[in-house]
């Protein structure tokens, strides 16, 4: 019995290997037939891949040529630009941007020679006096003991400070120029008129809000010219009725050389720190944002009066159609 066992476990000793011999040639084989797959596979993606390339090149090109008909331009633009009318006001009134415009307008009305360009001039003056004082602002501290400090190291050490400054202060007399001649245009035309009152009166706003600009602007160097134009301009709001001690009713309605509108301009009786910071705040951030709202107000007003107010409709010579015989 000893001798059956021991014969038996032998020979289970004796199987063990040649399952296991068989275990590896199945596992050997099933690797040489993913490997064979995964050839046949890549063989076909590259034959595949070959086989589209040039249309694929030639797509690519077609969209260099012509990328209105890409899908990302078709998902910003929802609208052919077919020559049709429909299609040309759907193009403007599904934009963000030129939606603020008319989809039709009076082509008499967008001549230089009649509007002098003095809306969009005085509008793009704007912005380059915002790009160029947010960078001024980084080289620039409204206090008494750096203010001028800051204008001289800008004019002398800044790299390119000179320029910098120059373009802000330019742009500013060429903003207040530009109004006066935007509003000499509007009333020599006419267009303050029915039905466009309520804006013209949004651009007197505009007017006094570019004037107290450069004026809250004087200051900021802290020289001797910006002190004395602030000292002259705010004894004159002294005389301001109502509001100013000196003004007409100002006395009776309580009005003192501390509490009337030139104590709350410069914040104090005399042109020293607070009315200096004073001015920096209204010049950077108060007035700005006001003047903003009412450019969004003044702009959206020009769409829904009918945009640019034009001179009577004329007819060109070569529109007139002679008549039949």
């Amino acid at each position: 019995m000893a001798e059956e066992s021991n014969g038996k476990n032998g020979g289970g000793q004796k199987d063990a290997p040649a399952a296991g011999q068989n275990g590896s040639g199945n596992g050997v084989g099933l690797l040489s037939r993913v490997r064979t797959k995964v050839a046949v596979g890549v063989k076909e993606d590259l034959q595949t891949l070959k086989a589209d390339m040039p249309a694929k090149v030639k797509e690519q090109v077609e969209i260099v040529k012509d990328p209105t008909k890409t899908q990302i331009y078709t998902s910003i633009f929802r609208h052919k630009h077919d020559d049709t009318p429909r299609n040309r006001a759907l193009g403007v009134l599904s934009n963000v941007f030129l939606h603020l415009h008319p989809a039709k307008i009076n082509r008499d009305a967008v001549r230089y020679s009649y509007t002098w360009g003095m809306g969009g001039i005085t509008f793009y003056l704007f912005i380059v006096l915002t790009f160029t004082g947010v960078l001024l602002m980084y080289y620039y501290h409204p206090t008494k003991v750096q203010a001028f400090r800051d204008v001289l190291y800008l004019e002398h050490d800044v790299p390119f400070g000179k320029i910098l400054r120059n373009m802000h202060r330019w742009a500013a007399h060429l903003m207040v120029i530009a109004v006066w001649l935007h509003m000499y245009r509007v009333f020599l035309t006419g267009s303050y008129k029915k039905p466009r009152e309520f804006n013209w009166n949004v651009g007197v706003i505009l007017l006094v809000l570019t004037l107290l600009l450069s004026f809250t602007g004087y200051l900021l160097p802290d020289d001797q010219l910006g002190f004395w134009a602030v000292t002259v301009g705010t004894n004159m709001a002294r005389a301001t009725p109502l509001l100013g001690h000196e003004g007409p009713f100002g006395h009776q309605l309580g009005m003192t050389p501390y509490n009337d509108i030139r104590f709350g301009l410069l914040g104090g009786s005399i042109v020293d720190a607070n009315a200096l910071l004073r001015s920096y705040i209204w010049h950077c951030i108060g007035i700005p944002i006001v003047a903003s709202i009412f450019m969004i107000v003044h702009f959206w007003r020009v769409r829904k009066d009918g945009g640019i107010s034009g001179p009577a409709p004329v007819m060109l010579s070569s529109e007139v159609k002679e008549p039949k015989k």
